[in-house]
């Protein structure tokens, strides 16, 4: 008599075909249709007409003149950040402090530009490459508390956020550090000394629309990290690393020496990205206590709806700097410049939740495959 051998049932292998990709169309229309009429809603609560502050979102991101060139800039730096925010997700880390390493970039590019000698350029080069160490080595405390004592990474970057806070308040009212000591300039108005003009990024000129060559690095950067994440044997690592840290170190990989990277590389862009920030003129190009005005939480949202692939990044940035730019001409309308806020704050709703409901109903089928399979045996 034969015997029957007990096998475990399959799921079935979801497959991404053509109804795949029409349930994502849909439920991505009905998110982004969702959130533009709850939008109309909050501003017809305002008393005032939706098309009109959609008019003036426009014209200060895009369409009125120089405005466009504006939000170039203003998105440089969070795809910057969400760069970093993207090579630390697929390691399996989760470096939220990208404000305090932005600081902590900006306040060497400050202290190189306005306390140090020599040729302009050299000083350019040497601030935007040491401001992106430095926001890699403030990351790395937070590896090191990760890997040495256990402490969650999410926990250590947080908290250290508002350490930098208190060390850039302390060195902008610190005459040896990079306290402005000019006579013609109000003693209460506390930050650092200008760059000089020589120490700032080259401006790019396109239909009388200015933007800073940091824009070029920031696109470059964001193929290279798309390239090696994918394309190259220590980008494997990282996302076998991310995907299992037991796996990744039977593999030979170095769990420590592979994680405290992945969390540098995270914090040196958000370092580059306050460099740059600085250099390129924001602030007028002075280090103040608000400097990083929430570009590296801004940045870190721009990872999480483009679901950490770095190429999806660039676009997404460019959606959240115009809604940042164009905000600035709602004062005409009448309306809160927070209702954007919340705007902003939907439509991050509106583009993780296809994912979440995707995620959930290919759950549902493949139980169902399960529980039909154990009826058939």
């Amino acid at each position: 008599m034969r015997s029957r051998r007990a096998t475990a049932p399959e799921c079935p292998a979801i497959r991404p075909g053509r109804s795949g990709l029409r349930e994502s169309t849909l439920l991505y229309m009905f998110s982004i249709t969702g959130t533009l009429v709850i939008s109309a809603g909050l501003v017809a609560v305002t008393g005032n007409s939706w098309t009109r502050v959609l008019g003036a979102l426009l014209d200060g991101a895009f369409l009125a003149p120089g405005r466009w060139g504006n939000t170039l800039t203003v998105a440089t730096p969070m795809l910057l950040v969400a760069l970093g925010m993207v090579i630390g997700v697929k390691a399996g880390f989760f470096n939220i402090g990208q404000e305090g390493q932005l600081l902590m970039g900006a306040l060497v590019m400050s202290f190189i530009g306005t306390r140090l000698g020599g040729p302009g350029p050299l000083l350019l080069l040497a601030g935007l490459v040491l401001g992106a160490a430095a926001g890699g080595g403030y990351a790395a405390i937070a590896a090191a508390m990760r890997f040495r004592r256990g402490v969650p990474e999410v926990i250590s970057t947080l908290l250290l956020v508002f350490v930098a806070f208190q060390v850039v308040g302390f060195a902008i009212t610190t005459d040896w550090l990079l306290r402005d000591l000019d006579p013609s300039r109000p003693s209460q108005a506390v930050s650092s000394a200008a760059l000089p003009e020589s120490v700032r990024l080259p401006v790019i000129t396109v239909l009388g629309n200015e933007f800073h060559i940091g824009l070029v690095v920031a696109l470059g950067a964001a193929g290279i990290v798309a390239f090696l994440l994918l394309r190259s044997v220590p980008g494997f690592k990282l996302r076998l690393l991310g995907y299992s840290p037991n796996v990744a170190q039977q593999a030979g990989v170095a769990v420590a020496r592979a994680g405290s990277t992945a969390l540098f590389l995270s914090g040196a862009f958000a370092g580059l990205a306050g460099a740059l920030m600085l250099s390129g003129g924001a602030s007028s190009a002075r280090l103040t206590a608000g400097f990083s005005t929430e570009i590296g939480w801004q940045g870190l949202l721009v990872a999480l709806v483009a679901r950490n692939r770095p190429l999806v990044c660039i676009p997404v940035a460019l959606v959240f700097a115009a809604l940042r730019t164009g905000s600035g001409f709602l004062a005409a309308t009448g309306v809160d410049r927070k209702v954007v806020d919340v705007i902003q704050a939907l439509l991050v709703l509106a583009l993780l939740m296809p994912p979440a409901v995707r995620f959930v109903l290919e759950r549902r089928r493949a139980m169902a495959g399960v529980v039909g399979g154990s009826h058939d045996g």
